[in-house]
């Protein structure tokens, strides 16, 4: 492909124009191989973000993505295969105990995951807190640990849209990470090459989310319900609530902790009742209706899947996890109800606890986080504890004092409490 100049298509998006077919495949592929340049791309970024892009240029855009790289072959799987994608929340570790789940219930679940930037979590930082599990597997043990456990969890290999993995280090240094379209080619190049059959989409809206707005959020949950349908996959996306944290853990080890507690039949209600929702949406979707995830939650069958599924990868299901040498413990002012735990605020004090990364290379600490003791709706009296801030150092704690005051609101009437699901669409 040659014949086109990045400076042109550029200009074509940045005076509202449509890129044409060729341009996209051109530029993507460009981009890819190092032809055009990350401020060249950058600038496109931009434009995208300002100018949008017509459904058929995000349908195109999405194909030169997934063919950047190779797409894996999973019909040697006897299961039916069903993945979830959430868009990213804070206290968000429902892949922890889904994927299992789904998986003891007859499906085989192909999850590749990211890691953490900013405010939200990632999946592979809160297993790496468990002792010895490694994020890094061969496609051929991907395809084996899937035919042999039904479930695995691991970071995307190289070969897997390149593409994507390039552009996306551009968005977040260059504030391009809110255009839909490009959020929308992300996340699908990348689960459409894994091969999945199925997909359930989670797009979160709130505080806590990428989308604050519920517009934003079903433009984003309908333009990638398109993009799978268009390339076979079974597409469903559910709009849930983020502007309170999920359950009472936030941070690496304290909510792989919590997920082990929703395996073993208890947990906080907020993070069973999404697990299951999206439990029924993923077996539904391959063809499994009668399944019944929340069986196998009380009969231990989903923890023994996790329990499996985390020796597979080399990990020690029943290590202690990291703790916190530092805890501090923070409590209720005045009697009343607790009318409003932000989710951006509590994400953003895990944050500075040492939970999450400013940058893709930074560590992050396993052992921090914020633990809540109360969530909207629950009554206080004065010295009751509303929270935890846990840290590997004194300094952290300090840091994070005056985000995670300012996240929990008292009231003297109780809040109305808003669901956890919104809408379905597809």
């Amino acid at each position: 492909m040659s014949g086109f100049a990045a400076v042109d298509v550029i200009r074509t998006k940045r005076d509202g124009g449509v890129l044409s077919d060729a341009q996209i495949d051109w530029v993507v592929d460009a981009y890819t191989r190092g032809v055009v340049a990350d401020e060249q791309m950058s600038a496109l970024a931009m434009a995208i973000l300002l100018r949008g892009m017509t459904p058929g240029e995000i349908a195109r855009w999405t194909a030169a993505m997934i063919a950047s790289g190779e797409r894996l072959d999973l019909s040697g799987v006897s299961r039916p295969t069903v993945d979830k994608h959430s868009t990213g929340g804070v206290g968000d570790k429902i892949t922890l105990p889904l994927t299992p789940l789904v998986a003891a219930c007859g499906a085989a679940v192909p999850q590749l995951s990211g890691r953490g930037l900013g405010h939200t979590g990632g999946t592979l930082d809160k297993l790496e807190s468990i002792p010895g599990w490694r994020a890094a597997l061969t496609t051929e043990e991907f395809t084996a640990q899937l035919r042999e456990v039904g479930a695995v969890i691991c970071a995307a290999g190289e070969r897997l849209a390149p593409a994507d993995r390039k552009l996306y280090a551009l968005r977040d240094v260059t504030g391009t990470v809110e255009a839909i379209p490009l959020i929308a080619s992300s996340i699908m190049s990348k689960k459409i090459a894994e091969g999945t059959g199925a997909l359930v989409l989670d797009v979160k809206v709130g505080s806590g989310a990428f989308m604050k707005s519920e517009e934003d959020a079903r433009e984003l949950a309908r333009t990638m319900v398109e993009l799978g349908t268009a390339h076979d996959v079974r597409t469903v996306a559910l709009l849930t609530e983020m502007s309170t944290p999920l359950g009472r853990a936030v941070g690496n080890a304290v909510e792989v902790a919590e997920s082990v507690e929703v395996l073993a039949g208890g947990g906080p209600a907020d993070v069973v009742e999404l697990t299951l929702v999206l439990a029924r949406e993923m077996l539904v979707a391959v063809g499994l209706p009668d399944a019944d995830p929340e069986r196998a939650l009380r009969d231990g069958r989903a923890m023994d899947v996790w329990r499996t599924m985390i020796r597979a990868q080399g990990g020690d299901p029943d290590a202690p996890l990291p703790a916190a040498p530092e805890v501090e413990v923070v409590r209720a002012d005045r009697d009343g109800y607790v009318s409003a735990v932000d989710a951006y605020r509590i994400g953003i004090a895990a944050w500075r606890l040492g939970a999450g990364r400013a940058r893709k290379e930074d560590p992050v600490s396993a052992a921090a986080g914020v633990v809540l003791h109360r969530k909207p709706g629950d009554p206080v009296r004065v010295g009751d504890p509303l929270y935890e801030l846990r840290a590997e150092e004194p300094e952290r704690i300090a840091a994070a004092r005056a985000d995670a005051a300012a996240a929990v609101s008292i009231s003297t009437d109780p809040p109305e409490v808003r669901p956890l699901v919104i809408d379905r669409i597809g």
